[in-house]
Parts: C-alpha cells; structure tokens; sequence
C-alpha cells in the first residue's frame, strides 16, 4: 500500500458481547489487523474520485466464523459499499471472542490525498 495516493484509516468499535475489557480490547486490535490487511482502495474508485466511509456490521460466533456482514452505513460510492462488504466475507474467520458470539461495527474509511 505504500506510494499510494490516499489514506485508509479503519477503527472497530464493539457493539456488544464481551467479558472482559482488556481481553476484548486485544480482540478488537486483533480483528482490526485483519480487517486492515485484507482492505483496499479499488482502483475504479480512486479513477472516479469516490471517498468516504462505510460502516460494517460483523457477527462473529464463539468460535471466531464471520457469519454475517451488514452494511449498516454505506459510503455515496457503490463501489466502496461492495468493497466494505467482501473484506471480512473475505477473511471468514478471525480469532474466537472473549466472552462468546458478539457483534462489531468497523468504521472503514477510503480518503484521496
């Protein structure tokens, strides 16, 4: 991703769930490190212009399967909104929760520089 002419920024915020805090703060990090390697700025969108963020709901069970995404705030962009989506269908399964089957929003934001 390097020389590349925006700036992604992604953030997890915990919708619900978990015992512990700091077991579910390592979480988070954990999934946002995923999340963040799987992300990417397609090429049709940074040619149009197309910015902004999409928010994403991932249900994960307790034993870490990603079992549904929602896009819970779409970006203007069709293309981002598509791209929102397939990153943790892409990934399938990430580390088992703290605490059993929870949910979390990502924030997932695509900026031109």
């Amino acid at each position: 991703m390097e020389g590349w002419p925006h700036k992604i920024a992604i953030a997890a915020v915990l919708a619900f769930g978990f015992g512990g805090a700091a077991q579910a703060s390592d979480w988070k990090s954990t999934v946002t490190r995923l999340i963040a390697a799987q992300h990417s700025y397609p090429r049709s969108a940074q040619v149009r212009g197309d910015e902004g963020t999409a928010r994403v709901r991932i249900s994960v069970d307790a034993g870490g399967k990603i079992t549904g995404v929602e896009l819970v705030e779409p970006t203007a962009s069709q293309i981002l909104n598509r791209e929102a989506m397939r990153i943790p269908q892409k990934i399938g399964t990430v580390p088992p929760p703290p605490g059993g089957p929870t949910k979390l929003v990502i924030p997932i934001v695509w900026k031109l520089t």
